[in-house]
């Protein structure tokens, strides 16, 4: 199942050979200064990185869901922060755009996050709703052909650096379903600014800060979809999400795996190779076995998606067990590293660290539970 096509060969060797030039010599240096490369960022658009999903009449690479699982997993190999910026950027502003924006809107905003001339981000998490959307605070009053905006987002992947936003406003009751509706705001609309710059633990270089409204009027024409549909909407873009979080999973335990693996052949304890000890050997056949599961999992939720079927259940799935995978493969990595895993000259405390993200980002490992039980017992 997980044979690679010659797209995904394509994909993989292009972005191997772009990571190694432009990702791997500075990622460490970025990850000390968390500075997102935005330079980097614009170049992987011009590589089609950027607009893997978008059809090639709005500049998009015109792929599916399992090209896009390659892009993702290999930059991610790399560098977890790149490869977040890459999968938010794809799935959730662009994403959330591509599905539900009318032509003249495709027309407009498309072409310009597809090819990287512009970055994108998604609002939907406030600081007191994470998991609980429907409680968000944020607000859109209309008067007359406007939206008012007043609110404040949080942990929004490219807060600071994006060109746009796709923005999740309340705009009918509290705990309404169909009280939400989704919004295009573009950087540099009076009363839209950027506010905190998170110090996070890890995925340091994928930049995560504040977005704050106040008074922002935004066009009847930037509504994206119905009003009143953008909760809705959210949650079938999170069902995208969840692929591009457990591709993000599954390159970040590769890349674990791979520095463990590597290292586990030339480090000599008591005369032989560390991984000549059935105590490292077993950690390594986990952690390959732990990381194909994901990989399956993952590419049956993207066959899924890619076939216009069902994505919730296996999507979840993919997203739960592959973030889970990503923690426990890390973990092992620094154990098998020994106490250099716990130095910055190796890659392993990286990993470590970016991992844990993968199972709070886009619906917590605790959500993806829920929604799997709500689904098998339906």
């Amino acid at each position: 199942m997980n044979e690679l096509s010659e797209n995904q060969k394509m994909i993989t060797q292009m972005v191997r050979d772009f990571g190694e030039r432009e990702i791997r010599p500075h990622f460490m240096d970025w990850d000390e200064r968390q500075h997102f490369p935005v330079d980097v960022m614009k170049k992987m658009g011009e590589l089609g990185l950027l607009g893997v999903l978008v059809p090639e009449e709005y500049g998009g690479a015109g792929f599916g869901y399992n090209e896009y699982y390659t892009a993702v997993t290999e930059v991610s190999r790399i560098c977890g922060s790149i490869g977040l910026s890459v999968a938010a950027h794809n799935s959730l502003c662009t994403g959330h755009i591509l599905a539900f924006a009318n032509e003249e809107q495709k027309k407009r905003w498309l072409p310009k996050l597809a090819t990287g001339e512009w970055i994108g981000a998604w609002g939907l998490t406030e600081s007191n709703t994470g998991s609980d959307a429907l409680r968000m605070t944020t607000t859109a009053v209309k008067e007359g052909n406007e939206w008012v905006l007043n609110g404040a987002k949080n942990w929004i992947t490219h807060g600071i650096s994006g060109d746009v936003a796709v923005v999740l406003a309340r705009s009918g009751e509290l705990l309404d379903s169909k009280g939400i509706t989704a919004f295009v705001v573009e950087r540099g609309t009076k009363g839209f600014k950027a506010g905190k710059k998170e110090n996070k633990l890890g995925m340091r270089a994928s930049e995560t800060a504040e977005m704050i409204f106040e008074d922002c009027r935004i066009p009847q024409e930037n509504v994206l979809g119905e009003v009143g549909q953008g909760f809705i909407q959210a949650m079938k873009v999170l069902d995208g999400g969840r692929i591009s979080i457990a591709a993000l999973s599954v390159g970040i335990a590769k890349g674990a795996y791979d520095a463990a693996l590597k290292y586990s052949k030339e480090r000599e304890q008591f005369g032989q190779p560390i991984s000549k000890f059935q105590a490292i050997a077993f950690k390594l056949a986990d952690m390959a076995t732990d990381i194909e599961a994901s990989e399956l999992l993952t590419l049956q939720a993207a066959y899924l998606k890619n076939t216009g079927q069902d994505v919730t259940l296996k999507s979840a799935m993919a997203k739960y067990y592959a973030s889970e995978t990503c923690v426990r493969v890390a973990t092992e990595g620094v154990q098998i590293f020994g106490g250099y895993g716990y130095t910055k000259d190796f890659p392993a405390e990286k990993f470590y660290r970016d991992s844990k993200l993968c199972t709070i980002g886009e619906g917590t490992s605790e959500i993806q539970k829920l929604v799997i039980s709500r689904k098998i017992l339906s």
